[in-house]
C-alpha cells in the first residue's frame, strides 16, 4: 500500500483530534502533524512524511512556475486518464525509458533539474583547480625550455628546495585527496587506485608504471647546478615502453570487467528466477548421495548360479537385498554425522555454497538494475529530457549500441551513464574554466579516465570522442587512437606529400607577395577530392564566420626542431603572420559569397580565444573597420566561440527551435541550416569536445580552414586528426594551408565545401569579382 494513502486518508481528522489525545509513554508527539504516534509506528510515520515530501518535490519540479489553483483539477484528470490506459501499451519493467515525443508546446518553459552522483560530485571537486594545475605545468615547462607536453621538469635534491619545480610537485601532492576521490568515483570493480608518490616505491607501490618505464631523463644524471635535461634516446625508449604497457593494461582491464558482467539478463525477472530454481538445498537427512545397487563395493560377492532351482535363487536375492538395505541404512547415519560436524565448525557443503553464490548473484543483479533505473530517472526526469537524449543518440548513431550495452554489459553501462556519455554536452560547460571533458588523463600518475581502456588518451574529451566513434553503428571495426609515434610518422608522411599549388591560382595581391616574406608559394598538401554529402546551400541557410584570435595568431611563425621525438628548439619560418592570412581569406570569402547569394549586408563575424566576442556583420566595405575591433590574445577554446555562434543562430530562428535549460537550443524541422566558416591556426585545447558536440548535430555544416607553419609536424598532426573526423562526420569538412599560402586556391576549396557542390573554375572567377554595392 502507498504510504501516502495509508496515512493521508485520515490526516485532517487526526490533526483535529490530536490535542485531545493523551500522550502515553509508548507514544511520541510528531512536530510536523501535531499528533501523538505509537512508538512502534514511528518509522512508518516518518516514511509517510518522506513520501509526501518526495511527492511534493516531483509536483513542483515538473513546471518552471507554480500552476494556478484552478488548473490543478484538470492536471489530475489528465494524470488519471493517462494512468487508466490499458496495460498492453506499457513496456516491460526491464525496457529502457520511454522516448516519446513531448506532448507540450515547442517552446515550453522548463524548470532546472538538479541531479548528482558520485562522478558529478568528484568532478566538481576536481574542476576547482584542474585548470590551475595545467597552467602551472605549462608555465614550468616554458620556464625550463621543455617543449614536449608529456615531460615534466625534474630536480632532485637531498634537502628542502624552494625552486619552482619542487613547488609544483608540492602542489601535486596536495591534490592526492582529490585524486583518491576521483579514482573511487570512476574505478570499475576489482581495480586499485594509485598515484605517483615516490615515498611508496618498489614492491610497495601499486603503480604499474613505476618500475616498467624508464625516465626520459635517463640514469645517473647529476642535477647539481640546475635542473635535469631530457635525453632523446631515453625519451624515445620511455614512449615505446609506455605505448606497450598502455595496450597491455587496457586489454587486461577490458577483459576483467567483461568477466564481471552478470551472466544473466538483469532486466528479465524470469531469467533470475530460473537461475535460483536450478539450485536447492535438500533436508539434512536427504543430503547424502543414495547408494546405487550398481556400486561394486556393495554388490554381493556370491552371484546366483545359473541353472539352480527357483527357490534358492529367490532366497539368495532376498538375502542380497537385505544386505544392501542394511548398508544403505548405515551409510546416511555416518554421512549425517560428518555433515553435522562440518556445520558445527562453519563449513558449508558444496550445494550450500552454490546456492549462496547464486543468491548473491541475483541480489547484485537486482541492485545493479535498481541503480541504473535510479540514475536514468534522475538524469532524464520527464518526456522532454528523454526525447532530447533519444534524438542525440540517434543522430550520433549509437541507439542500438547503447541498448545492447544496457542489456549485455550493465556494469559498464552504469559507469558511462553516470559520466553523461549517452546525452548531449551541457551548454554550461563551454564557458567553464574546467569541466568533466577537460580533465587530464595521466596513466603514469594515476589520473584515470572513464572507460576501462582509458590509458593513452590525453584528456577525458578525447577518450569520450573515440569511445563514441568506436560504438557508432556501421563503423566497420575499431577506430583506435593513433599513439604518439604513429601520429608523428603519419604527420611526416603527410608533410612529404606536399606539392606546388596549381599555377592558375597565382595572385600578386596575396599576403605573402605583398609582404615579400619569401619568393613563391610554399608546397601544399592537396585536399582530398570534394564529395558532396549535405544538401547544397539554399537561400534560407545562415552563413557565419568564426575566427581564432588566440595569442599565436600574432606570433612570428616558428617551426620545431626534433631529435627523434624530443623537441630541442624552434626555428623561424619566413611566412606572414597567421592573423594576416586569416584576414585575407575572410575578405576573399565574403566577397565571393556576396556575389553568390547577394547578401551584400554581410555575414555575422565572431572571434574567440579564452572567451568569445561578437564583432558584428562584415562585408567588403567595412572589413578594415571591423578588423580594428579584433583583439588578439589568450588561449584557444573553440567551444566558447561555438556557443556564441549557436546563440546568434537560434536567436534569429527561435520560432522554429526549443531551448532546454541544460542542453541548450534544440533545432526543429524548420530551423534553417547554419553554415559556419571556422578559421584556426592550431589545435584548440577543447577541440575534441567541439568535434564530439558536432557528432550529434544535423542542422550545422562546418568548414574549417587550418593555418599552419611551413614544414611543421604539429600542423600535419592536427590536419590528420581533422581528416579522421571529417571521414566519420560528413557535416565537417576542412582545408589546410602552410607557409606562403595561395589564397585564391584556398578560397576556391573552401567555397566548394561551404556551398556543398562542385564549383567550377569559371564560376569561381565570376564570384571573385567585386560585388556591386548599392547605398
Amino acid at each position: 500500500m502507498d504510504l501516502t494513502q495509508s496515512y493521508g486518508g485520515n490526516e485532517k481528522k487526526q490533526s483535529r483530534n490530536s490535542m485531545n489525545l493523551p500522550q502515553t509513554s509508548d507514544q511520541y508527539f510528531c512536530s510536523r502533524c501535531h499528533q501523538p504516534v505509537q512508538l512502534d509506528d514511528k518509522d512508518q510515520h516518518d516514511d509517510w512524511h518522506f513520501a509526501k515530501d518526495l511527492q511534493a518535490d516531483e509536483q513542483d519540479g515538473t513546471v518552471a512556475s507554480e500552476r494556478p489553483a484552478q488548473a490543478a483539477p484538470q492536471a489530475q484528470q489528465l494524470d488519471l486518464k493517462q494512468a487508466g490506459d490499458s496495460k498492453s501499451d506499457q513496456p516491460p519493467d526491464y525496457a529502457p525509458p520511454s522516448y516519446s515525443t513531448p506532448k507540450n508546446g515547442a517552446n515550453r518553459a522548463m524548470a532546472i533539474h538538479h541531479h548528482t552522483n558520485r562522478v558529478i560530485e568528484a568532478a566538481k571537486v576536481r574542476a576547482r583547480d584542474e585548470q590551475q594545475m595545467q597552467n602551472a605545468l605549462q608555465n614550468l615547462q616554458l620556464q625550463y625550455n621543455i617543449y614536449n607536453s608529456e615531460i615534466e621538469p625534474e630536480h632532485e635534491s637531498d634537502y628542502y628546495c624552494n625552486c619552482s619545480i619542487h613547488n609544483y610537485q608540492r602542489m601535486k601532492w596536495s591534490r592526492y585527496g582529490v585524486q583518491d576521490m576521483w579514482s573511487n568515483a570512476v574505478m570499475y570493480p576489482g581495480e586499485r587506485a594509485y598515484n605517483d608518490n615516490n615515498q611508496f616505491s618498489g614492491i610497495f607501490s601499486s603503480n604499474p608504471y613505476r618500475l616498467r618505464i624508464v625516465s626520459p631523463y635517463g640514469y645517473n644524471q647529476s642535477s647539481w647546478g640546475g635542473q635535469q635535461r631530457p635525453q632523446p634516446g631515453y625519451h624515445a625508449q620511455s614512449i615505446h615502453q609506455t605505448i606497450a604497457l598502455n595496450k597491455g593494461l587496457n586489454n587486461e582491464a577490458q577483459a576483467s570487467i567483461d568477466a564481471r558482467e552478470p551472466k544473466v539478463n538483469i532486466w528479465d525477472d524470469g531469467a533470475l528466477n530460473v537461475a535460483m530454481s536450478r539450485l536447492s538445498i535438500a533436508a539434512p537427512n536427504d543430503k547424502e548421495r543414495p547408494i546405487k545397487p550398481s556400486d561394486e563395493k556393495f554388490q554381493d560377492k556370491k552371484q546366483p548360479i545359473q541353472g539352480s532351482d527357483e527357490k534358492n535363487s529367490d532366497e539368495m536375492q532376498e538375502s542380497a537385498a537385505s544386505s544392501k538395505a542394511n548398508e544403505n541404512a548405515r551409510k546416511p547415519a555416518k554421512s549425517f554425522g560428518l555433515s553435522s560436524f562440518r556445520k558445527s565448525i562453519g563449513i558449508k557443503s558444496s550445494e550450500e555454497r552454490a546456492v549462496a553464490k547464486a543468491e548473491k548473484m541475483v541480489d547484485k543483479s537486482r541492485e545493479l538494475r535498481n541503480a541504473i533505473l535510479a540514475e536514468e530517472g534522475g538524469r532524464w526526469p520527464d518526456d522532454q529530457w528523454r526525447y532530447i537524449v533519444a534524438v542525440y543518440q540517434e543522430k550520433v548513431g549509437m541507439t542500438r549500441k547503447i541498448a545492447d550495452l544496457r542489456v549485455r554489459h550493465p556494469i559498464q553501462y552504469l559507469h558511462l551513464l553516470r559520466a553523461g556519455y549517452f546525452e548531449p554536452i551541457p551548454v554550461a560547460w563551454a564557458n567553464q574554466a574546467s569541466n568533466p571533458l577537460k580533465f587530464s588523463i595521466e596513466a603514469a600518475a594515476g589520473w584515470r579516465g572513464i572507460t576501462p581502456t582509458w590509458r593513452g588518451y590525453e584528456d577525458t574529451a578525447e577518450e569520450r570522442l573515440y569511445w563514441v566513434l568506436n560504438h557508432r553503428e556501421g563503423t566497420g571495426g575499431m577506430r583506435m587512437k593513433p599513439d604518439f609515434i604513429s601520429e608523428m610518422n603519419m604527420a611526416r608522411s603527410r608533410m612529404a606529400r606536399a606539392v606546388e599549388p596549381p599555377p592558375e591560382y597565382y595572385s600578386a595581391t596575396d599576403t605573402c607577395h605583398r609582404q615579400h616574406t619569401s619568393a613563391g608559394y610554399s608546397k601544399q598538401v592537396m585536399p582530398t577530392p570534394f564529395v558532396a554529402y549535405d544538401r547544397p546551400e539554399v537561400p534560407t541557410d545562415d552563413t557565419m564566420i568564426l575566427l581564432d584570435v588566440s595569442a599565436s595568431m600574432d606570433f612570428d611563425p616558428l617551426r620545431p626542431n626534433y631529435n627523434q621525438y624530443l623537441i630541442t628548439s624552434y626555428s623561424k619560418s619566413t611566412q606572414p603572420k597567421n592573423k594576416d592570412v586569416a584576414k585575407a581569406i575572410i575578405g576573399r570569402f565574403t566577397d565571393a559569397m556576396a556575389n553568390h547569394d547577394h547578401e551584400f549586408r554581410g555575414y555575422d563575424f565572431t572571434t574567440f580565444s579564452s572567451q568569445a566576442s561578437y564583432i558584428g556583420t562584415i562585408n567588403h566595405k567595412n572589413l578594415n573597420a571591423m578588423w580594428r575591433n579584433v583583439r588578439i590574445g589568450g588561449g584557444t577554446r573553440v567551444m566558447t566561440g561555438w556557443q556564441k555562434v549557436k546563440e546568434l543562430h537560434f536567436q534569429k530562428h527561435s520560432e522554429s527551435a526549443t531551448h532546454h535549460p541544460v542542453y541548450g537550443w534544440q533545432a526543429g524541422p524548420e530551423t534553417p541550416m547554419l553554415r559556419l566558416l571556422l578559421l584556426l591556426d592550431g589545435e584548440a585545447s577543447d577541440m575534441d569536445e567541439f568535434e564530439l558536440d558536432l557528432l550529434g548535430l544535423s542542422w550545422a555544416h562546418i568548414t574549417i580552414f587550418l593555418i599552419g607553419v611551413d614544414g611543421c609536424p604539429h600542423h600535419h598532426r592536427h590536419a590528420n586528426e581533422l581528416q579522421r573526423i571529417s571521414d566519420v562526420n560528413h557535416h565537417v569538412s576542412f582545408v589546410d594551408a602552410q607557409g606562403n599560402t595561395p589564397e585564391r586556391f584556398v578560397t576556391h576549396e573552401l567555397l566548394k565545401r561551404h556551398l556543398g557542390y562542385e564549383l567550377s573554375m569559371t564560376e569561381f572567377e565570376q564570384m571573385e569579382e567585386l560585388p556591386a554595392y548599392t547605398e
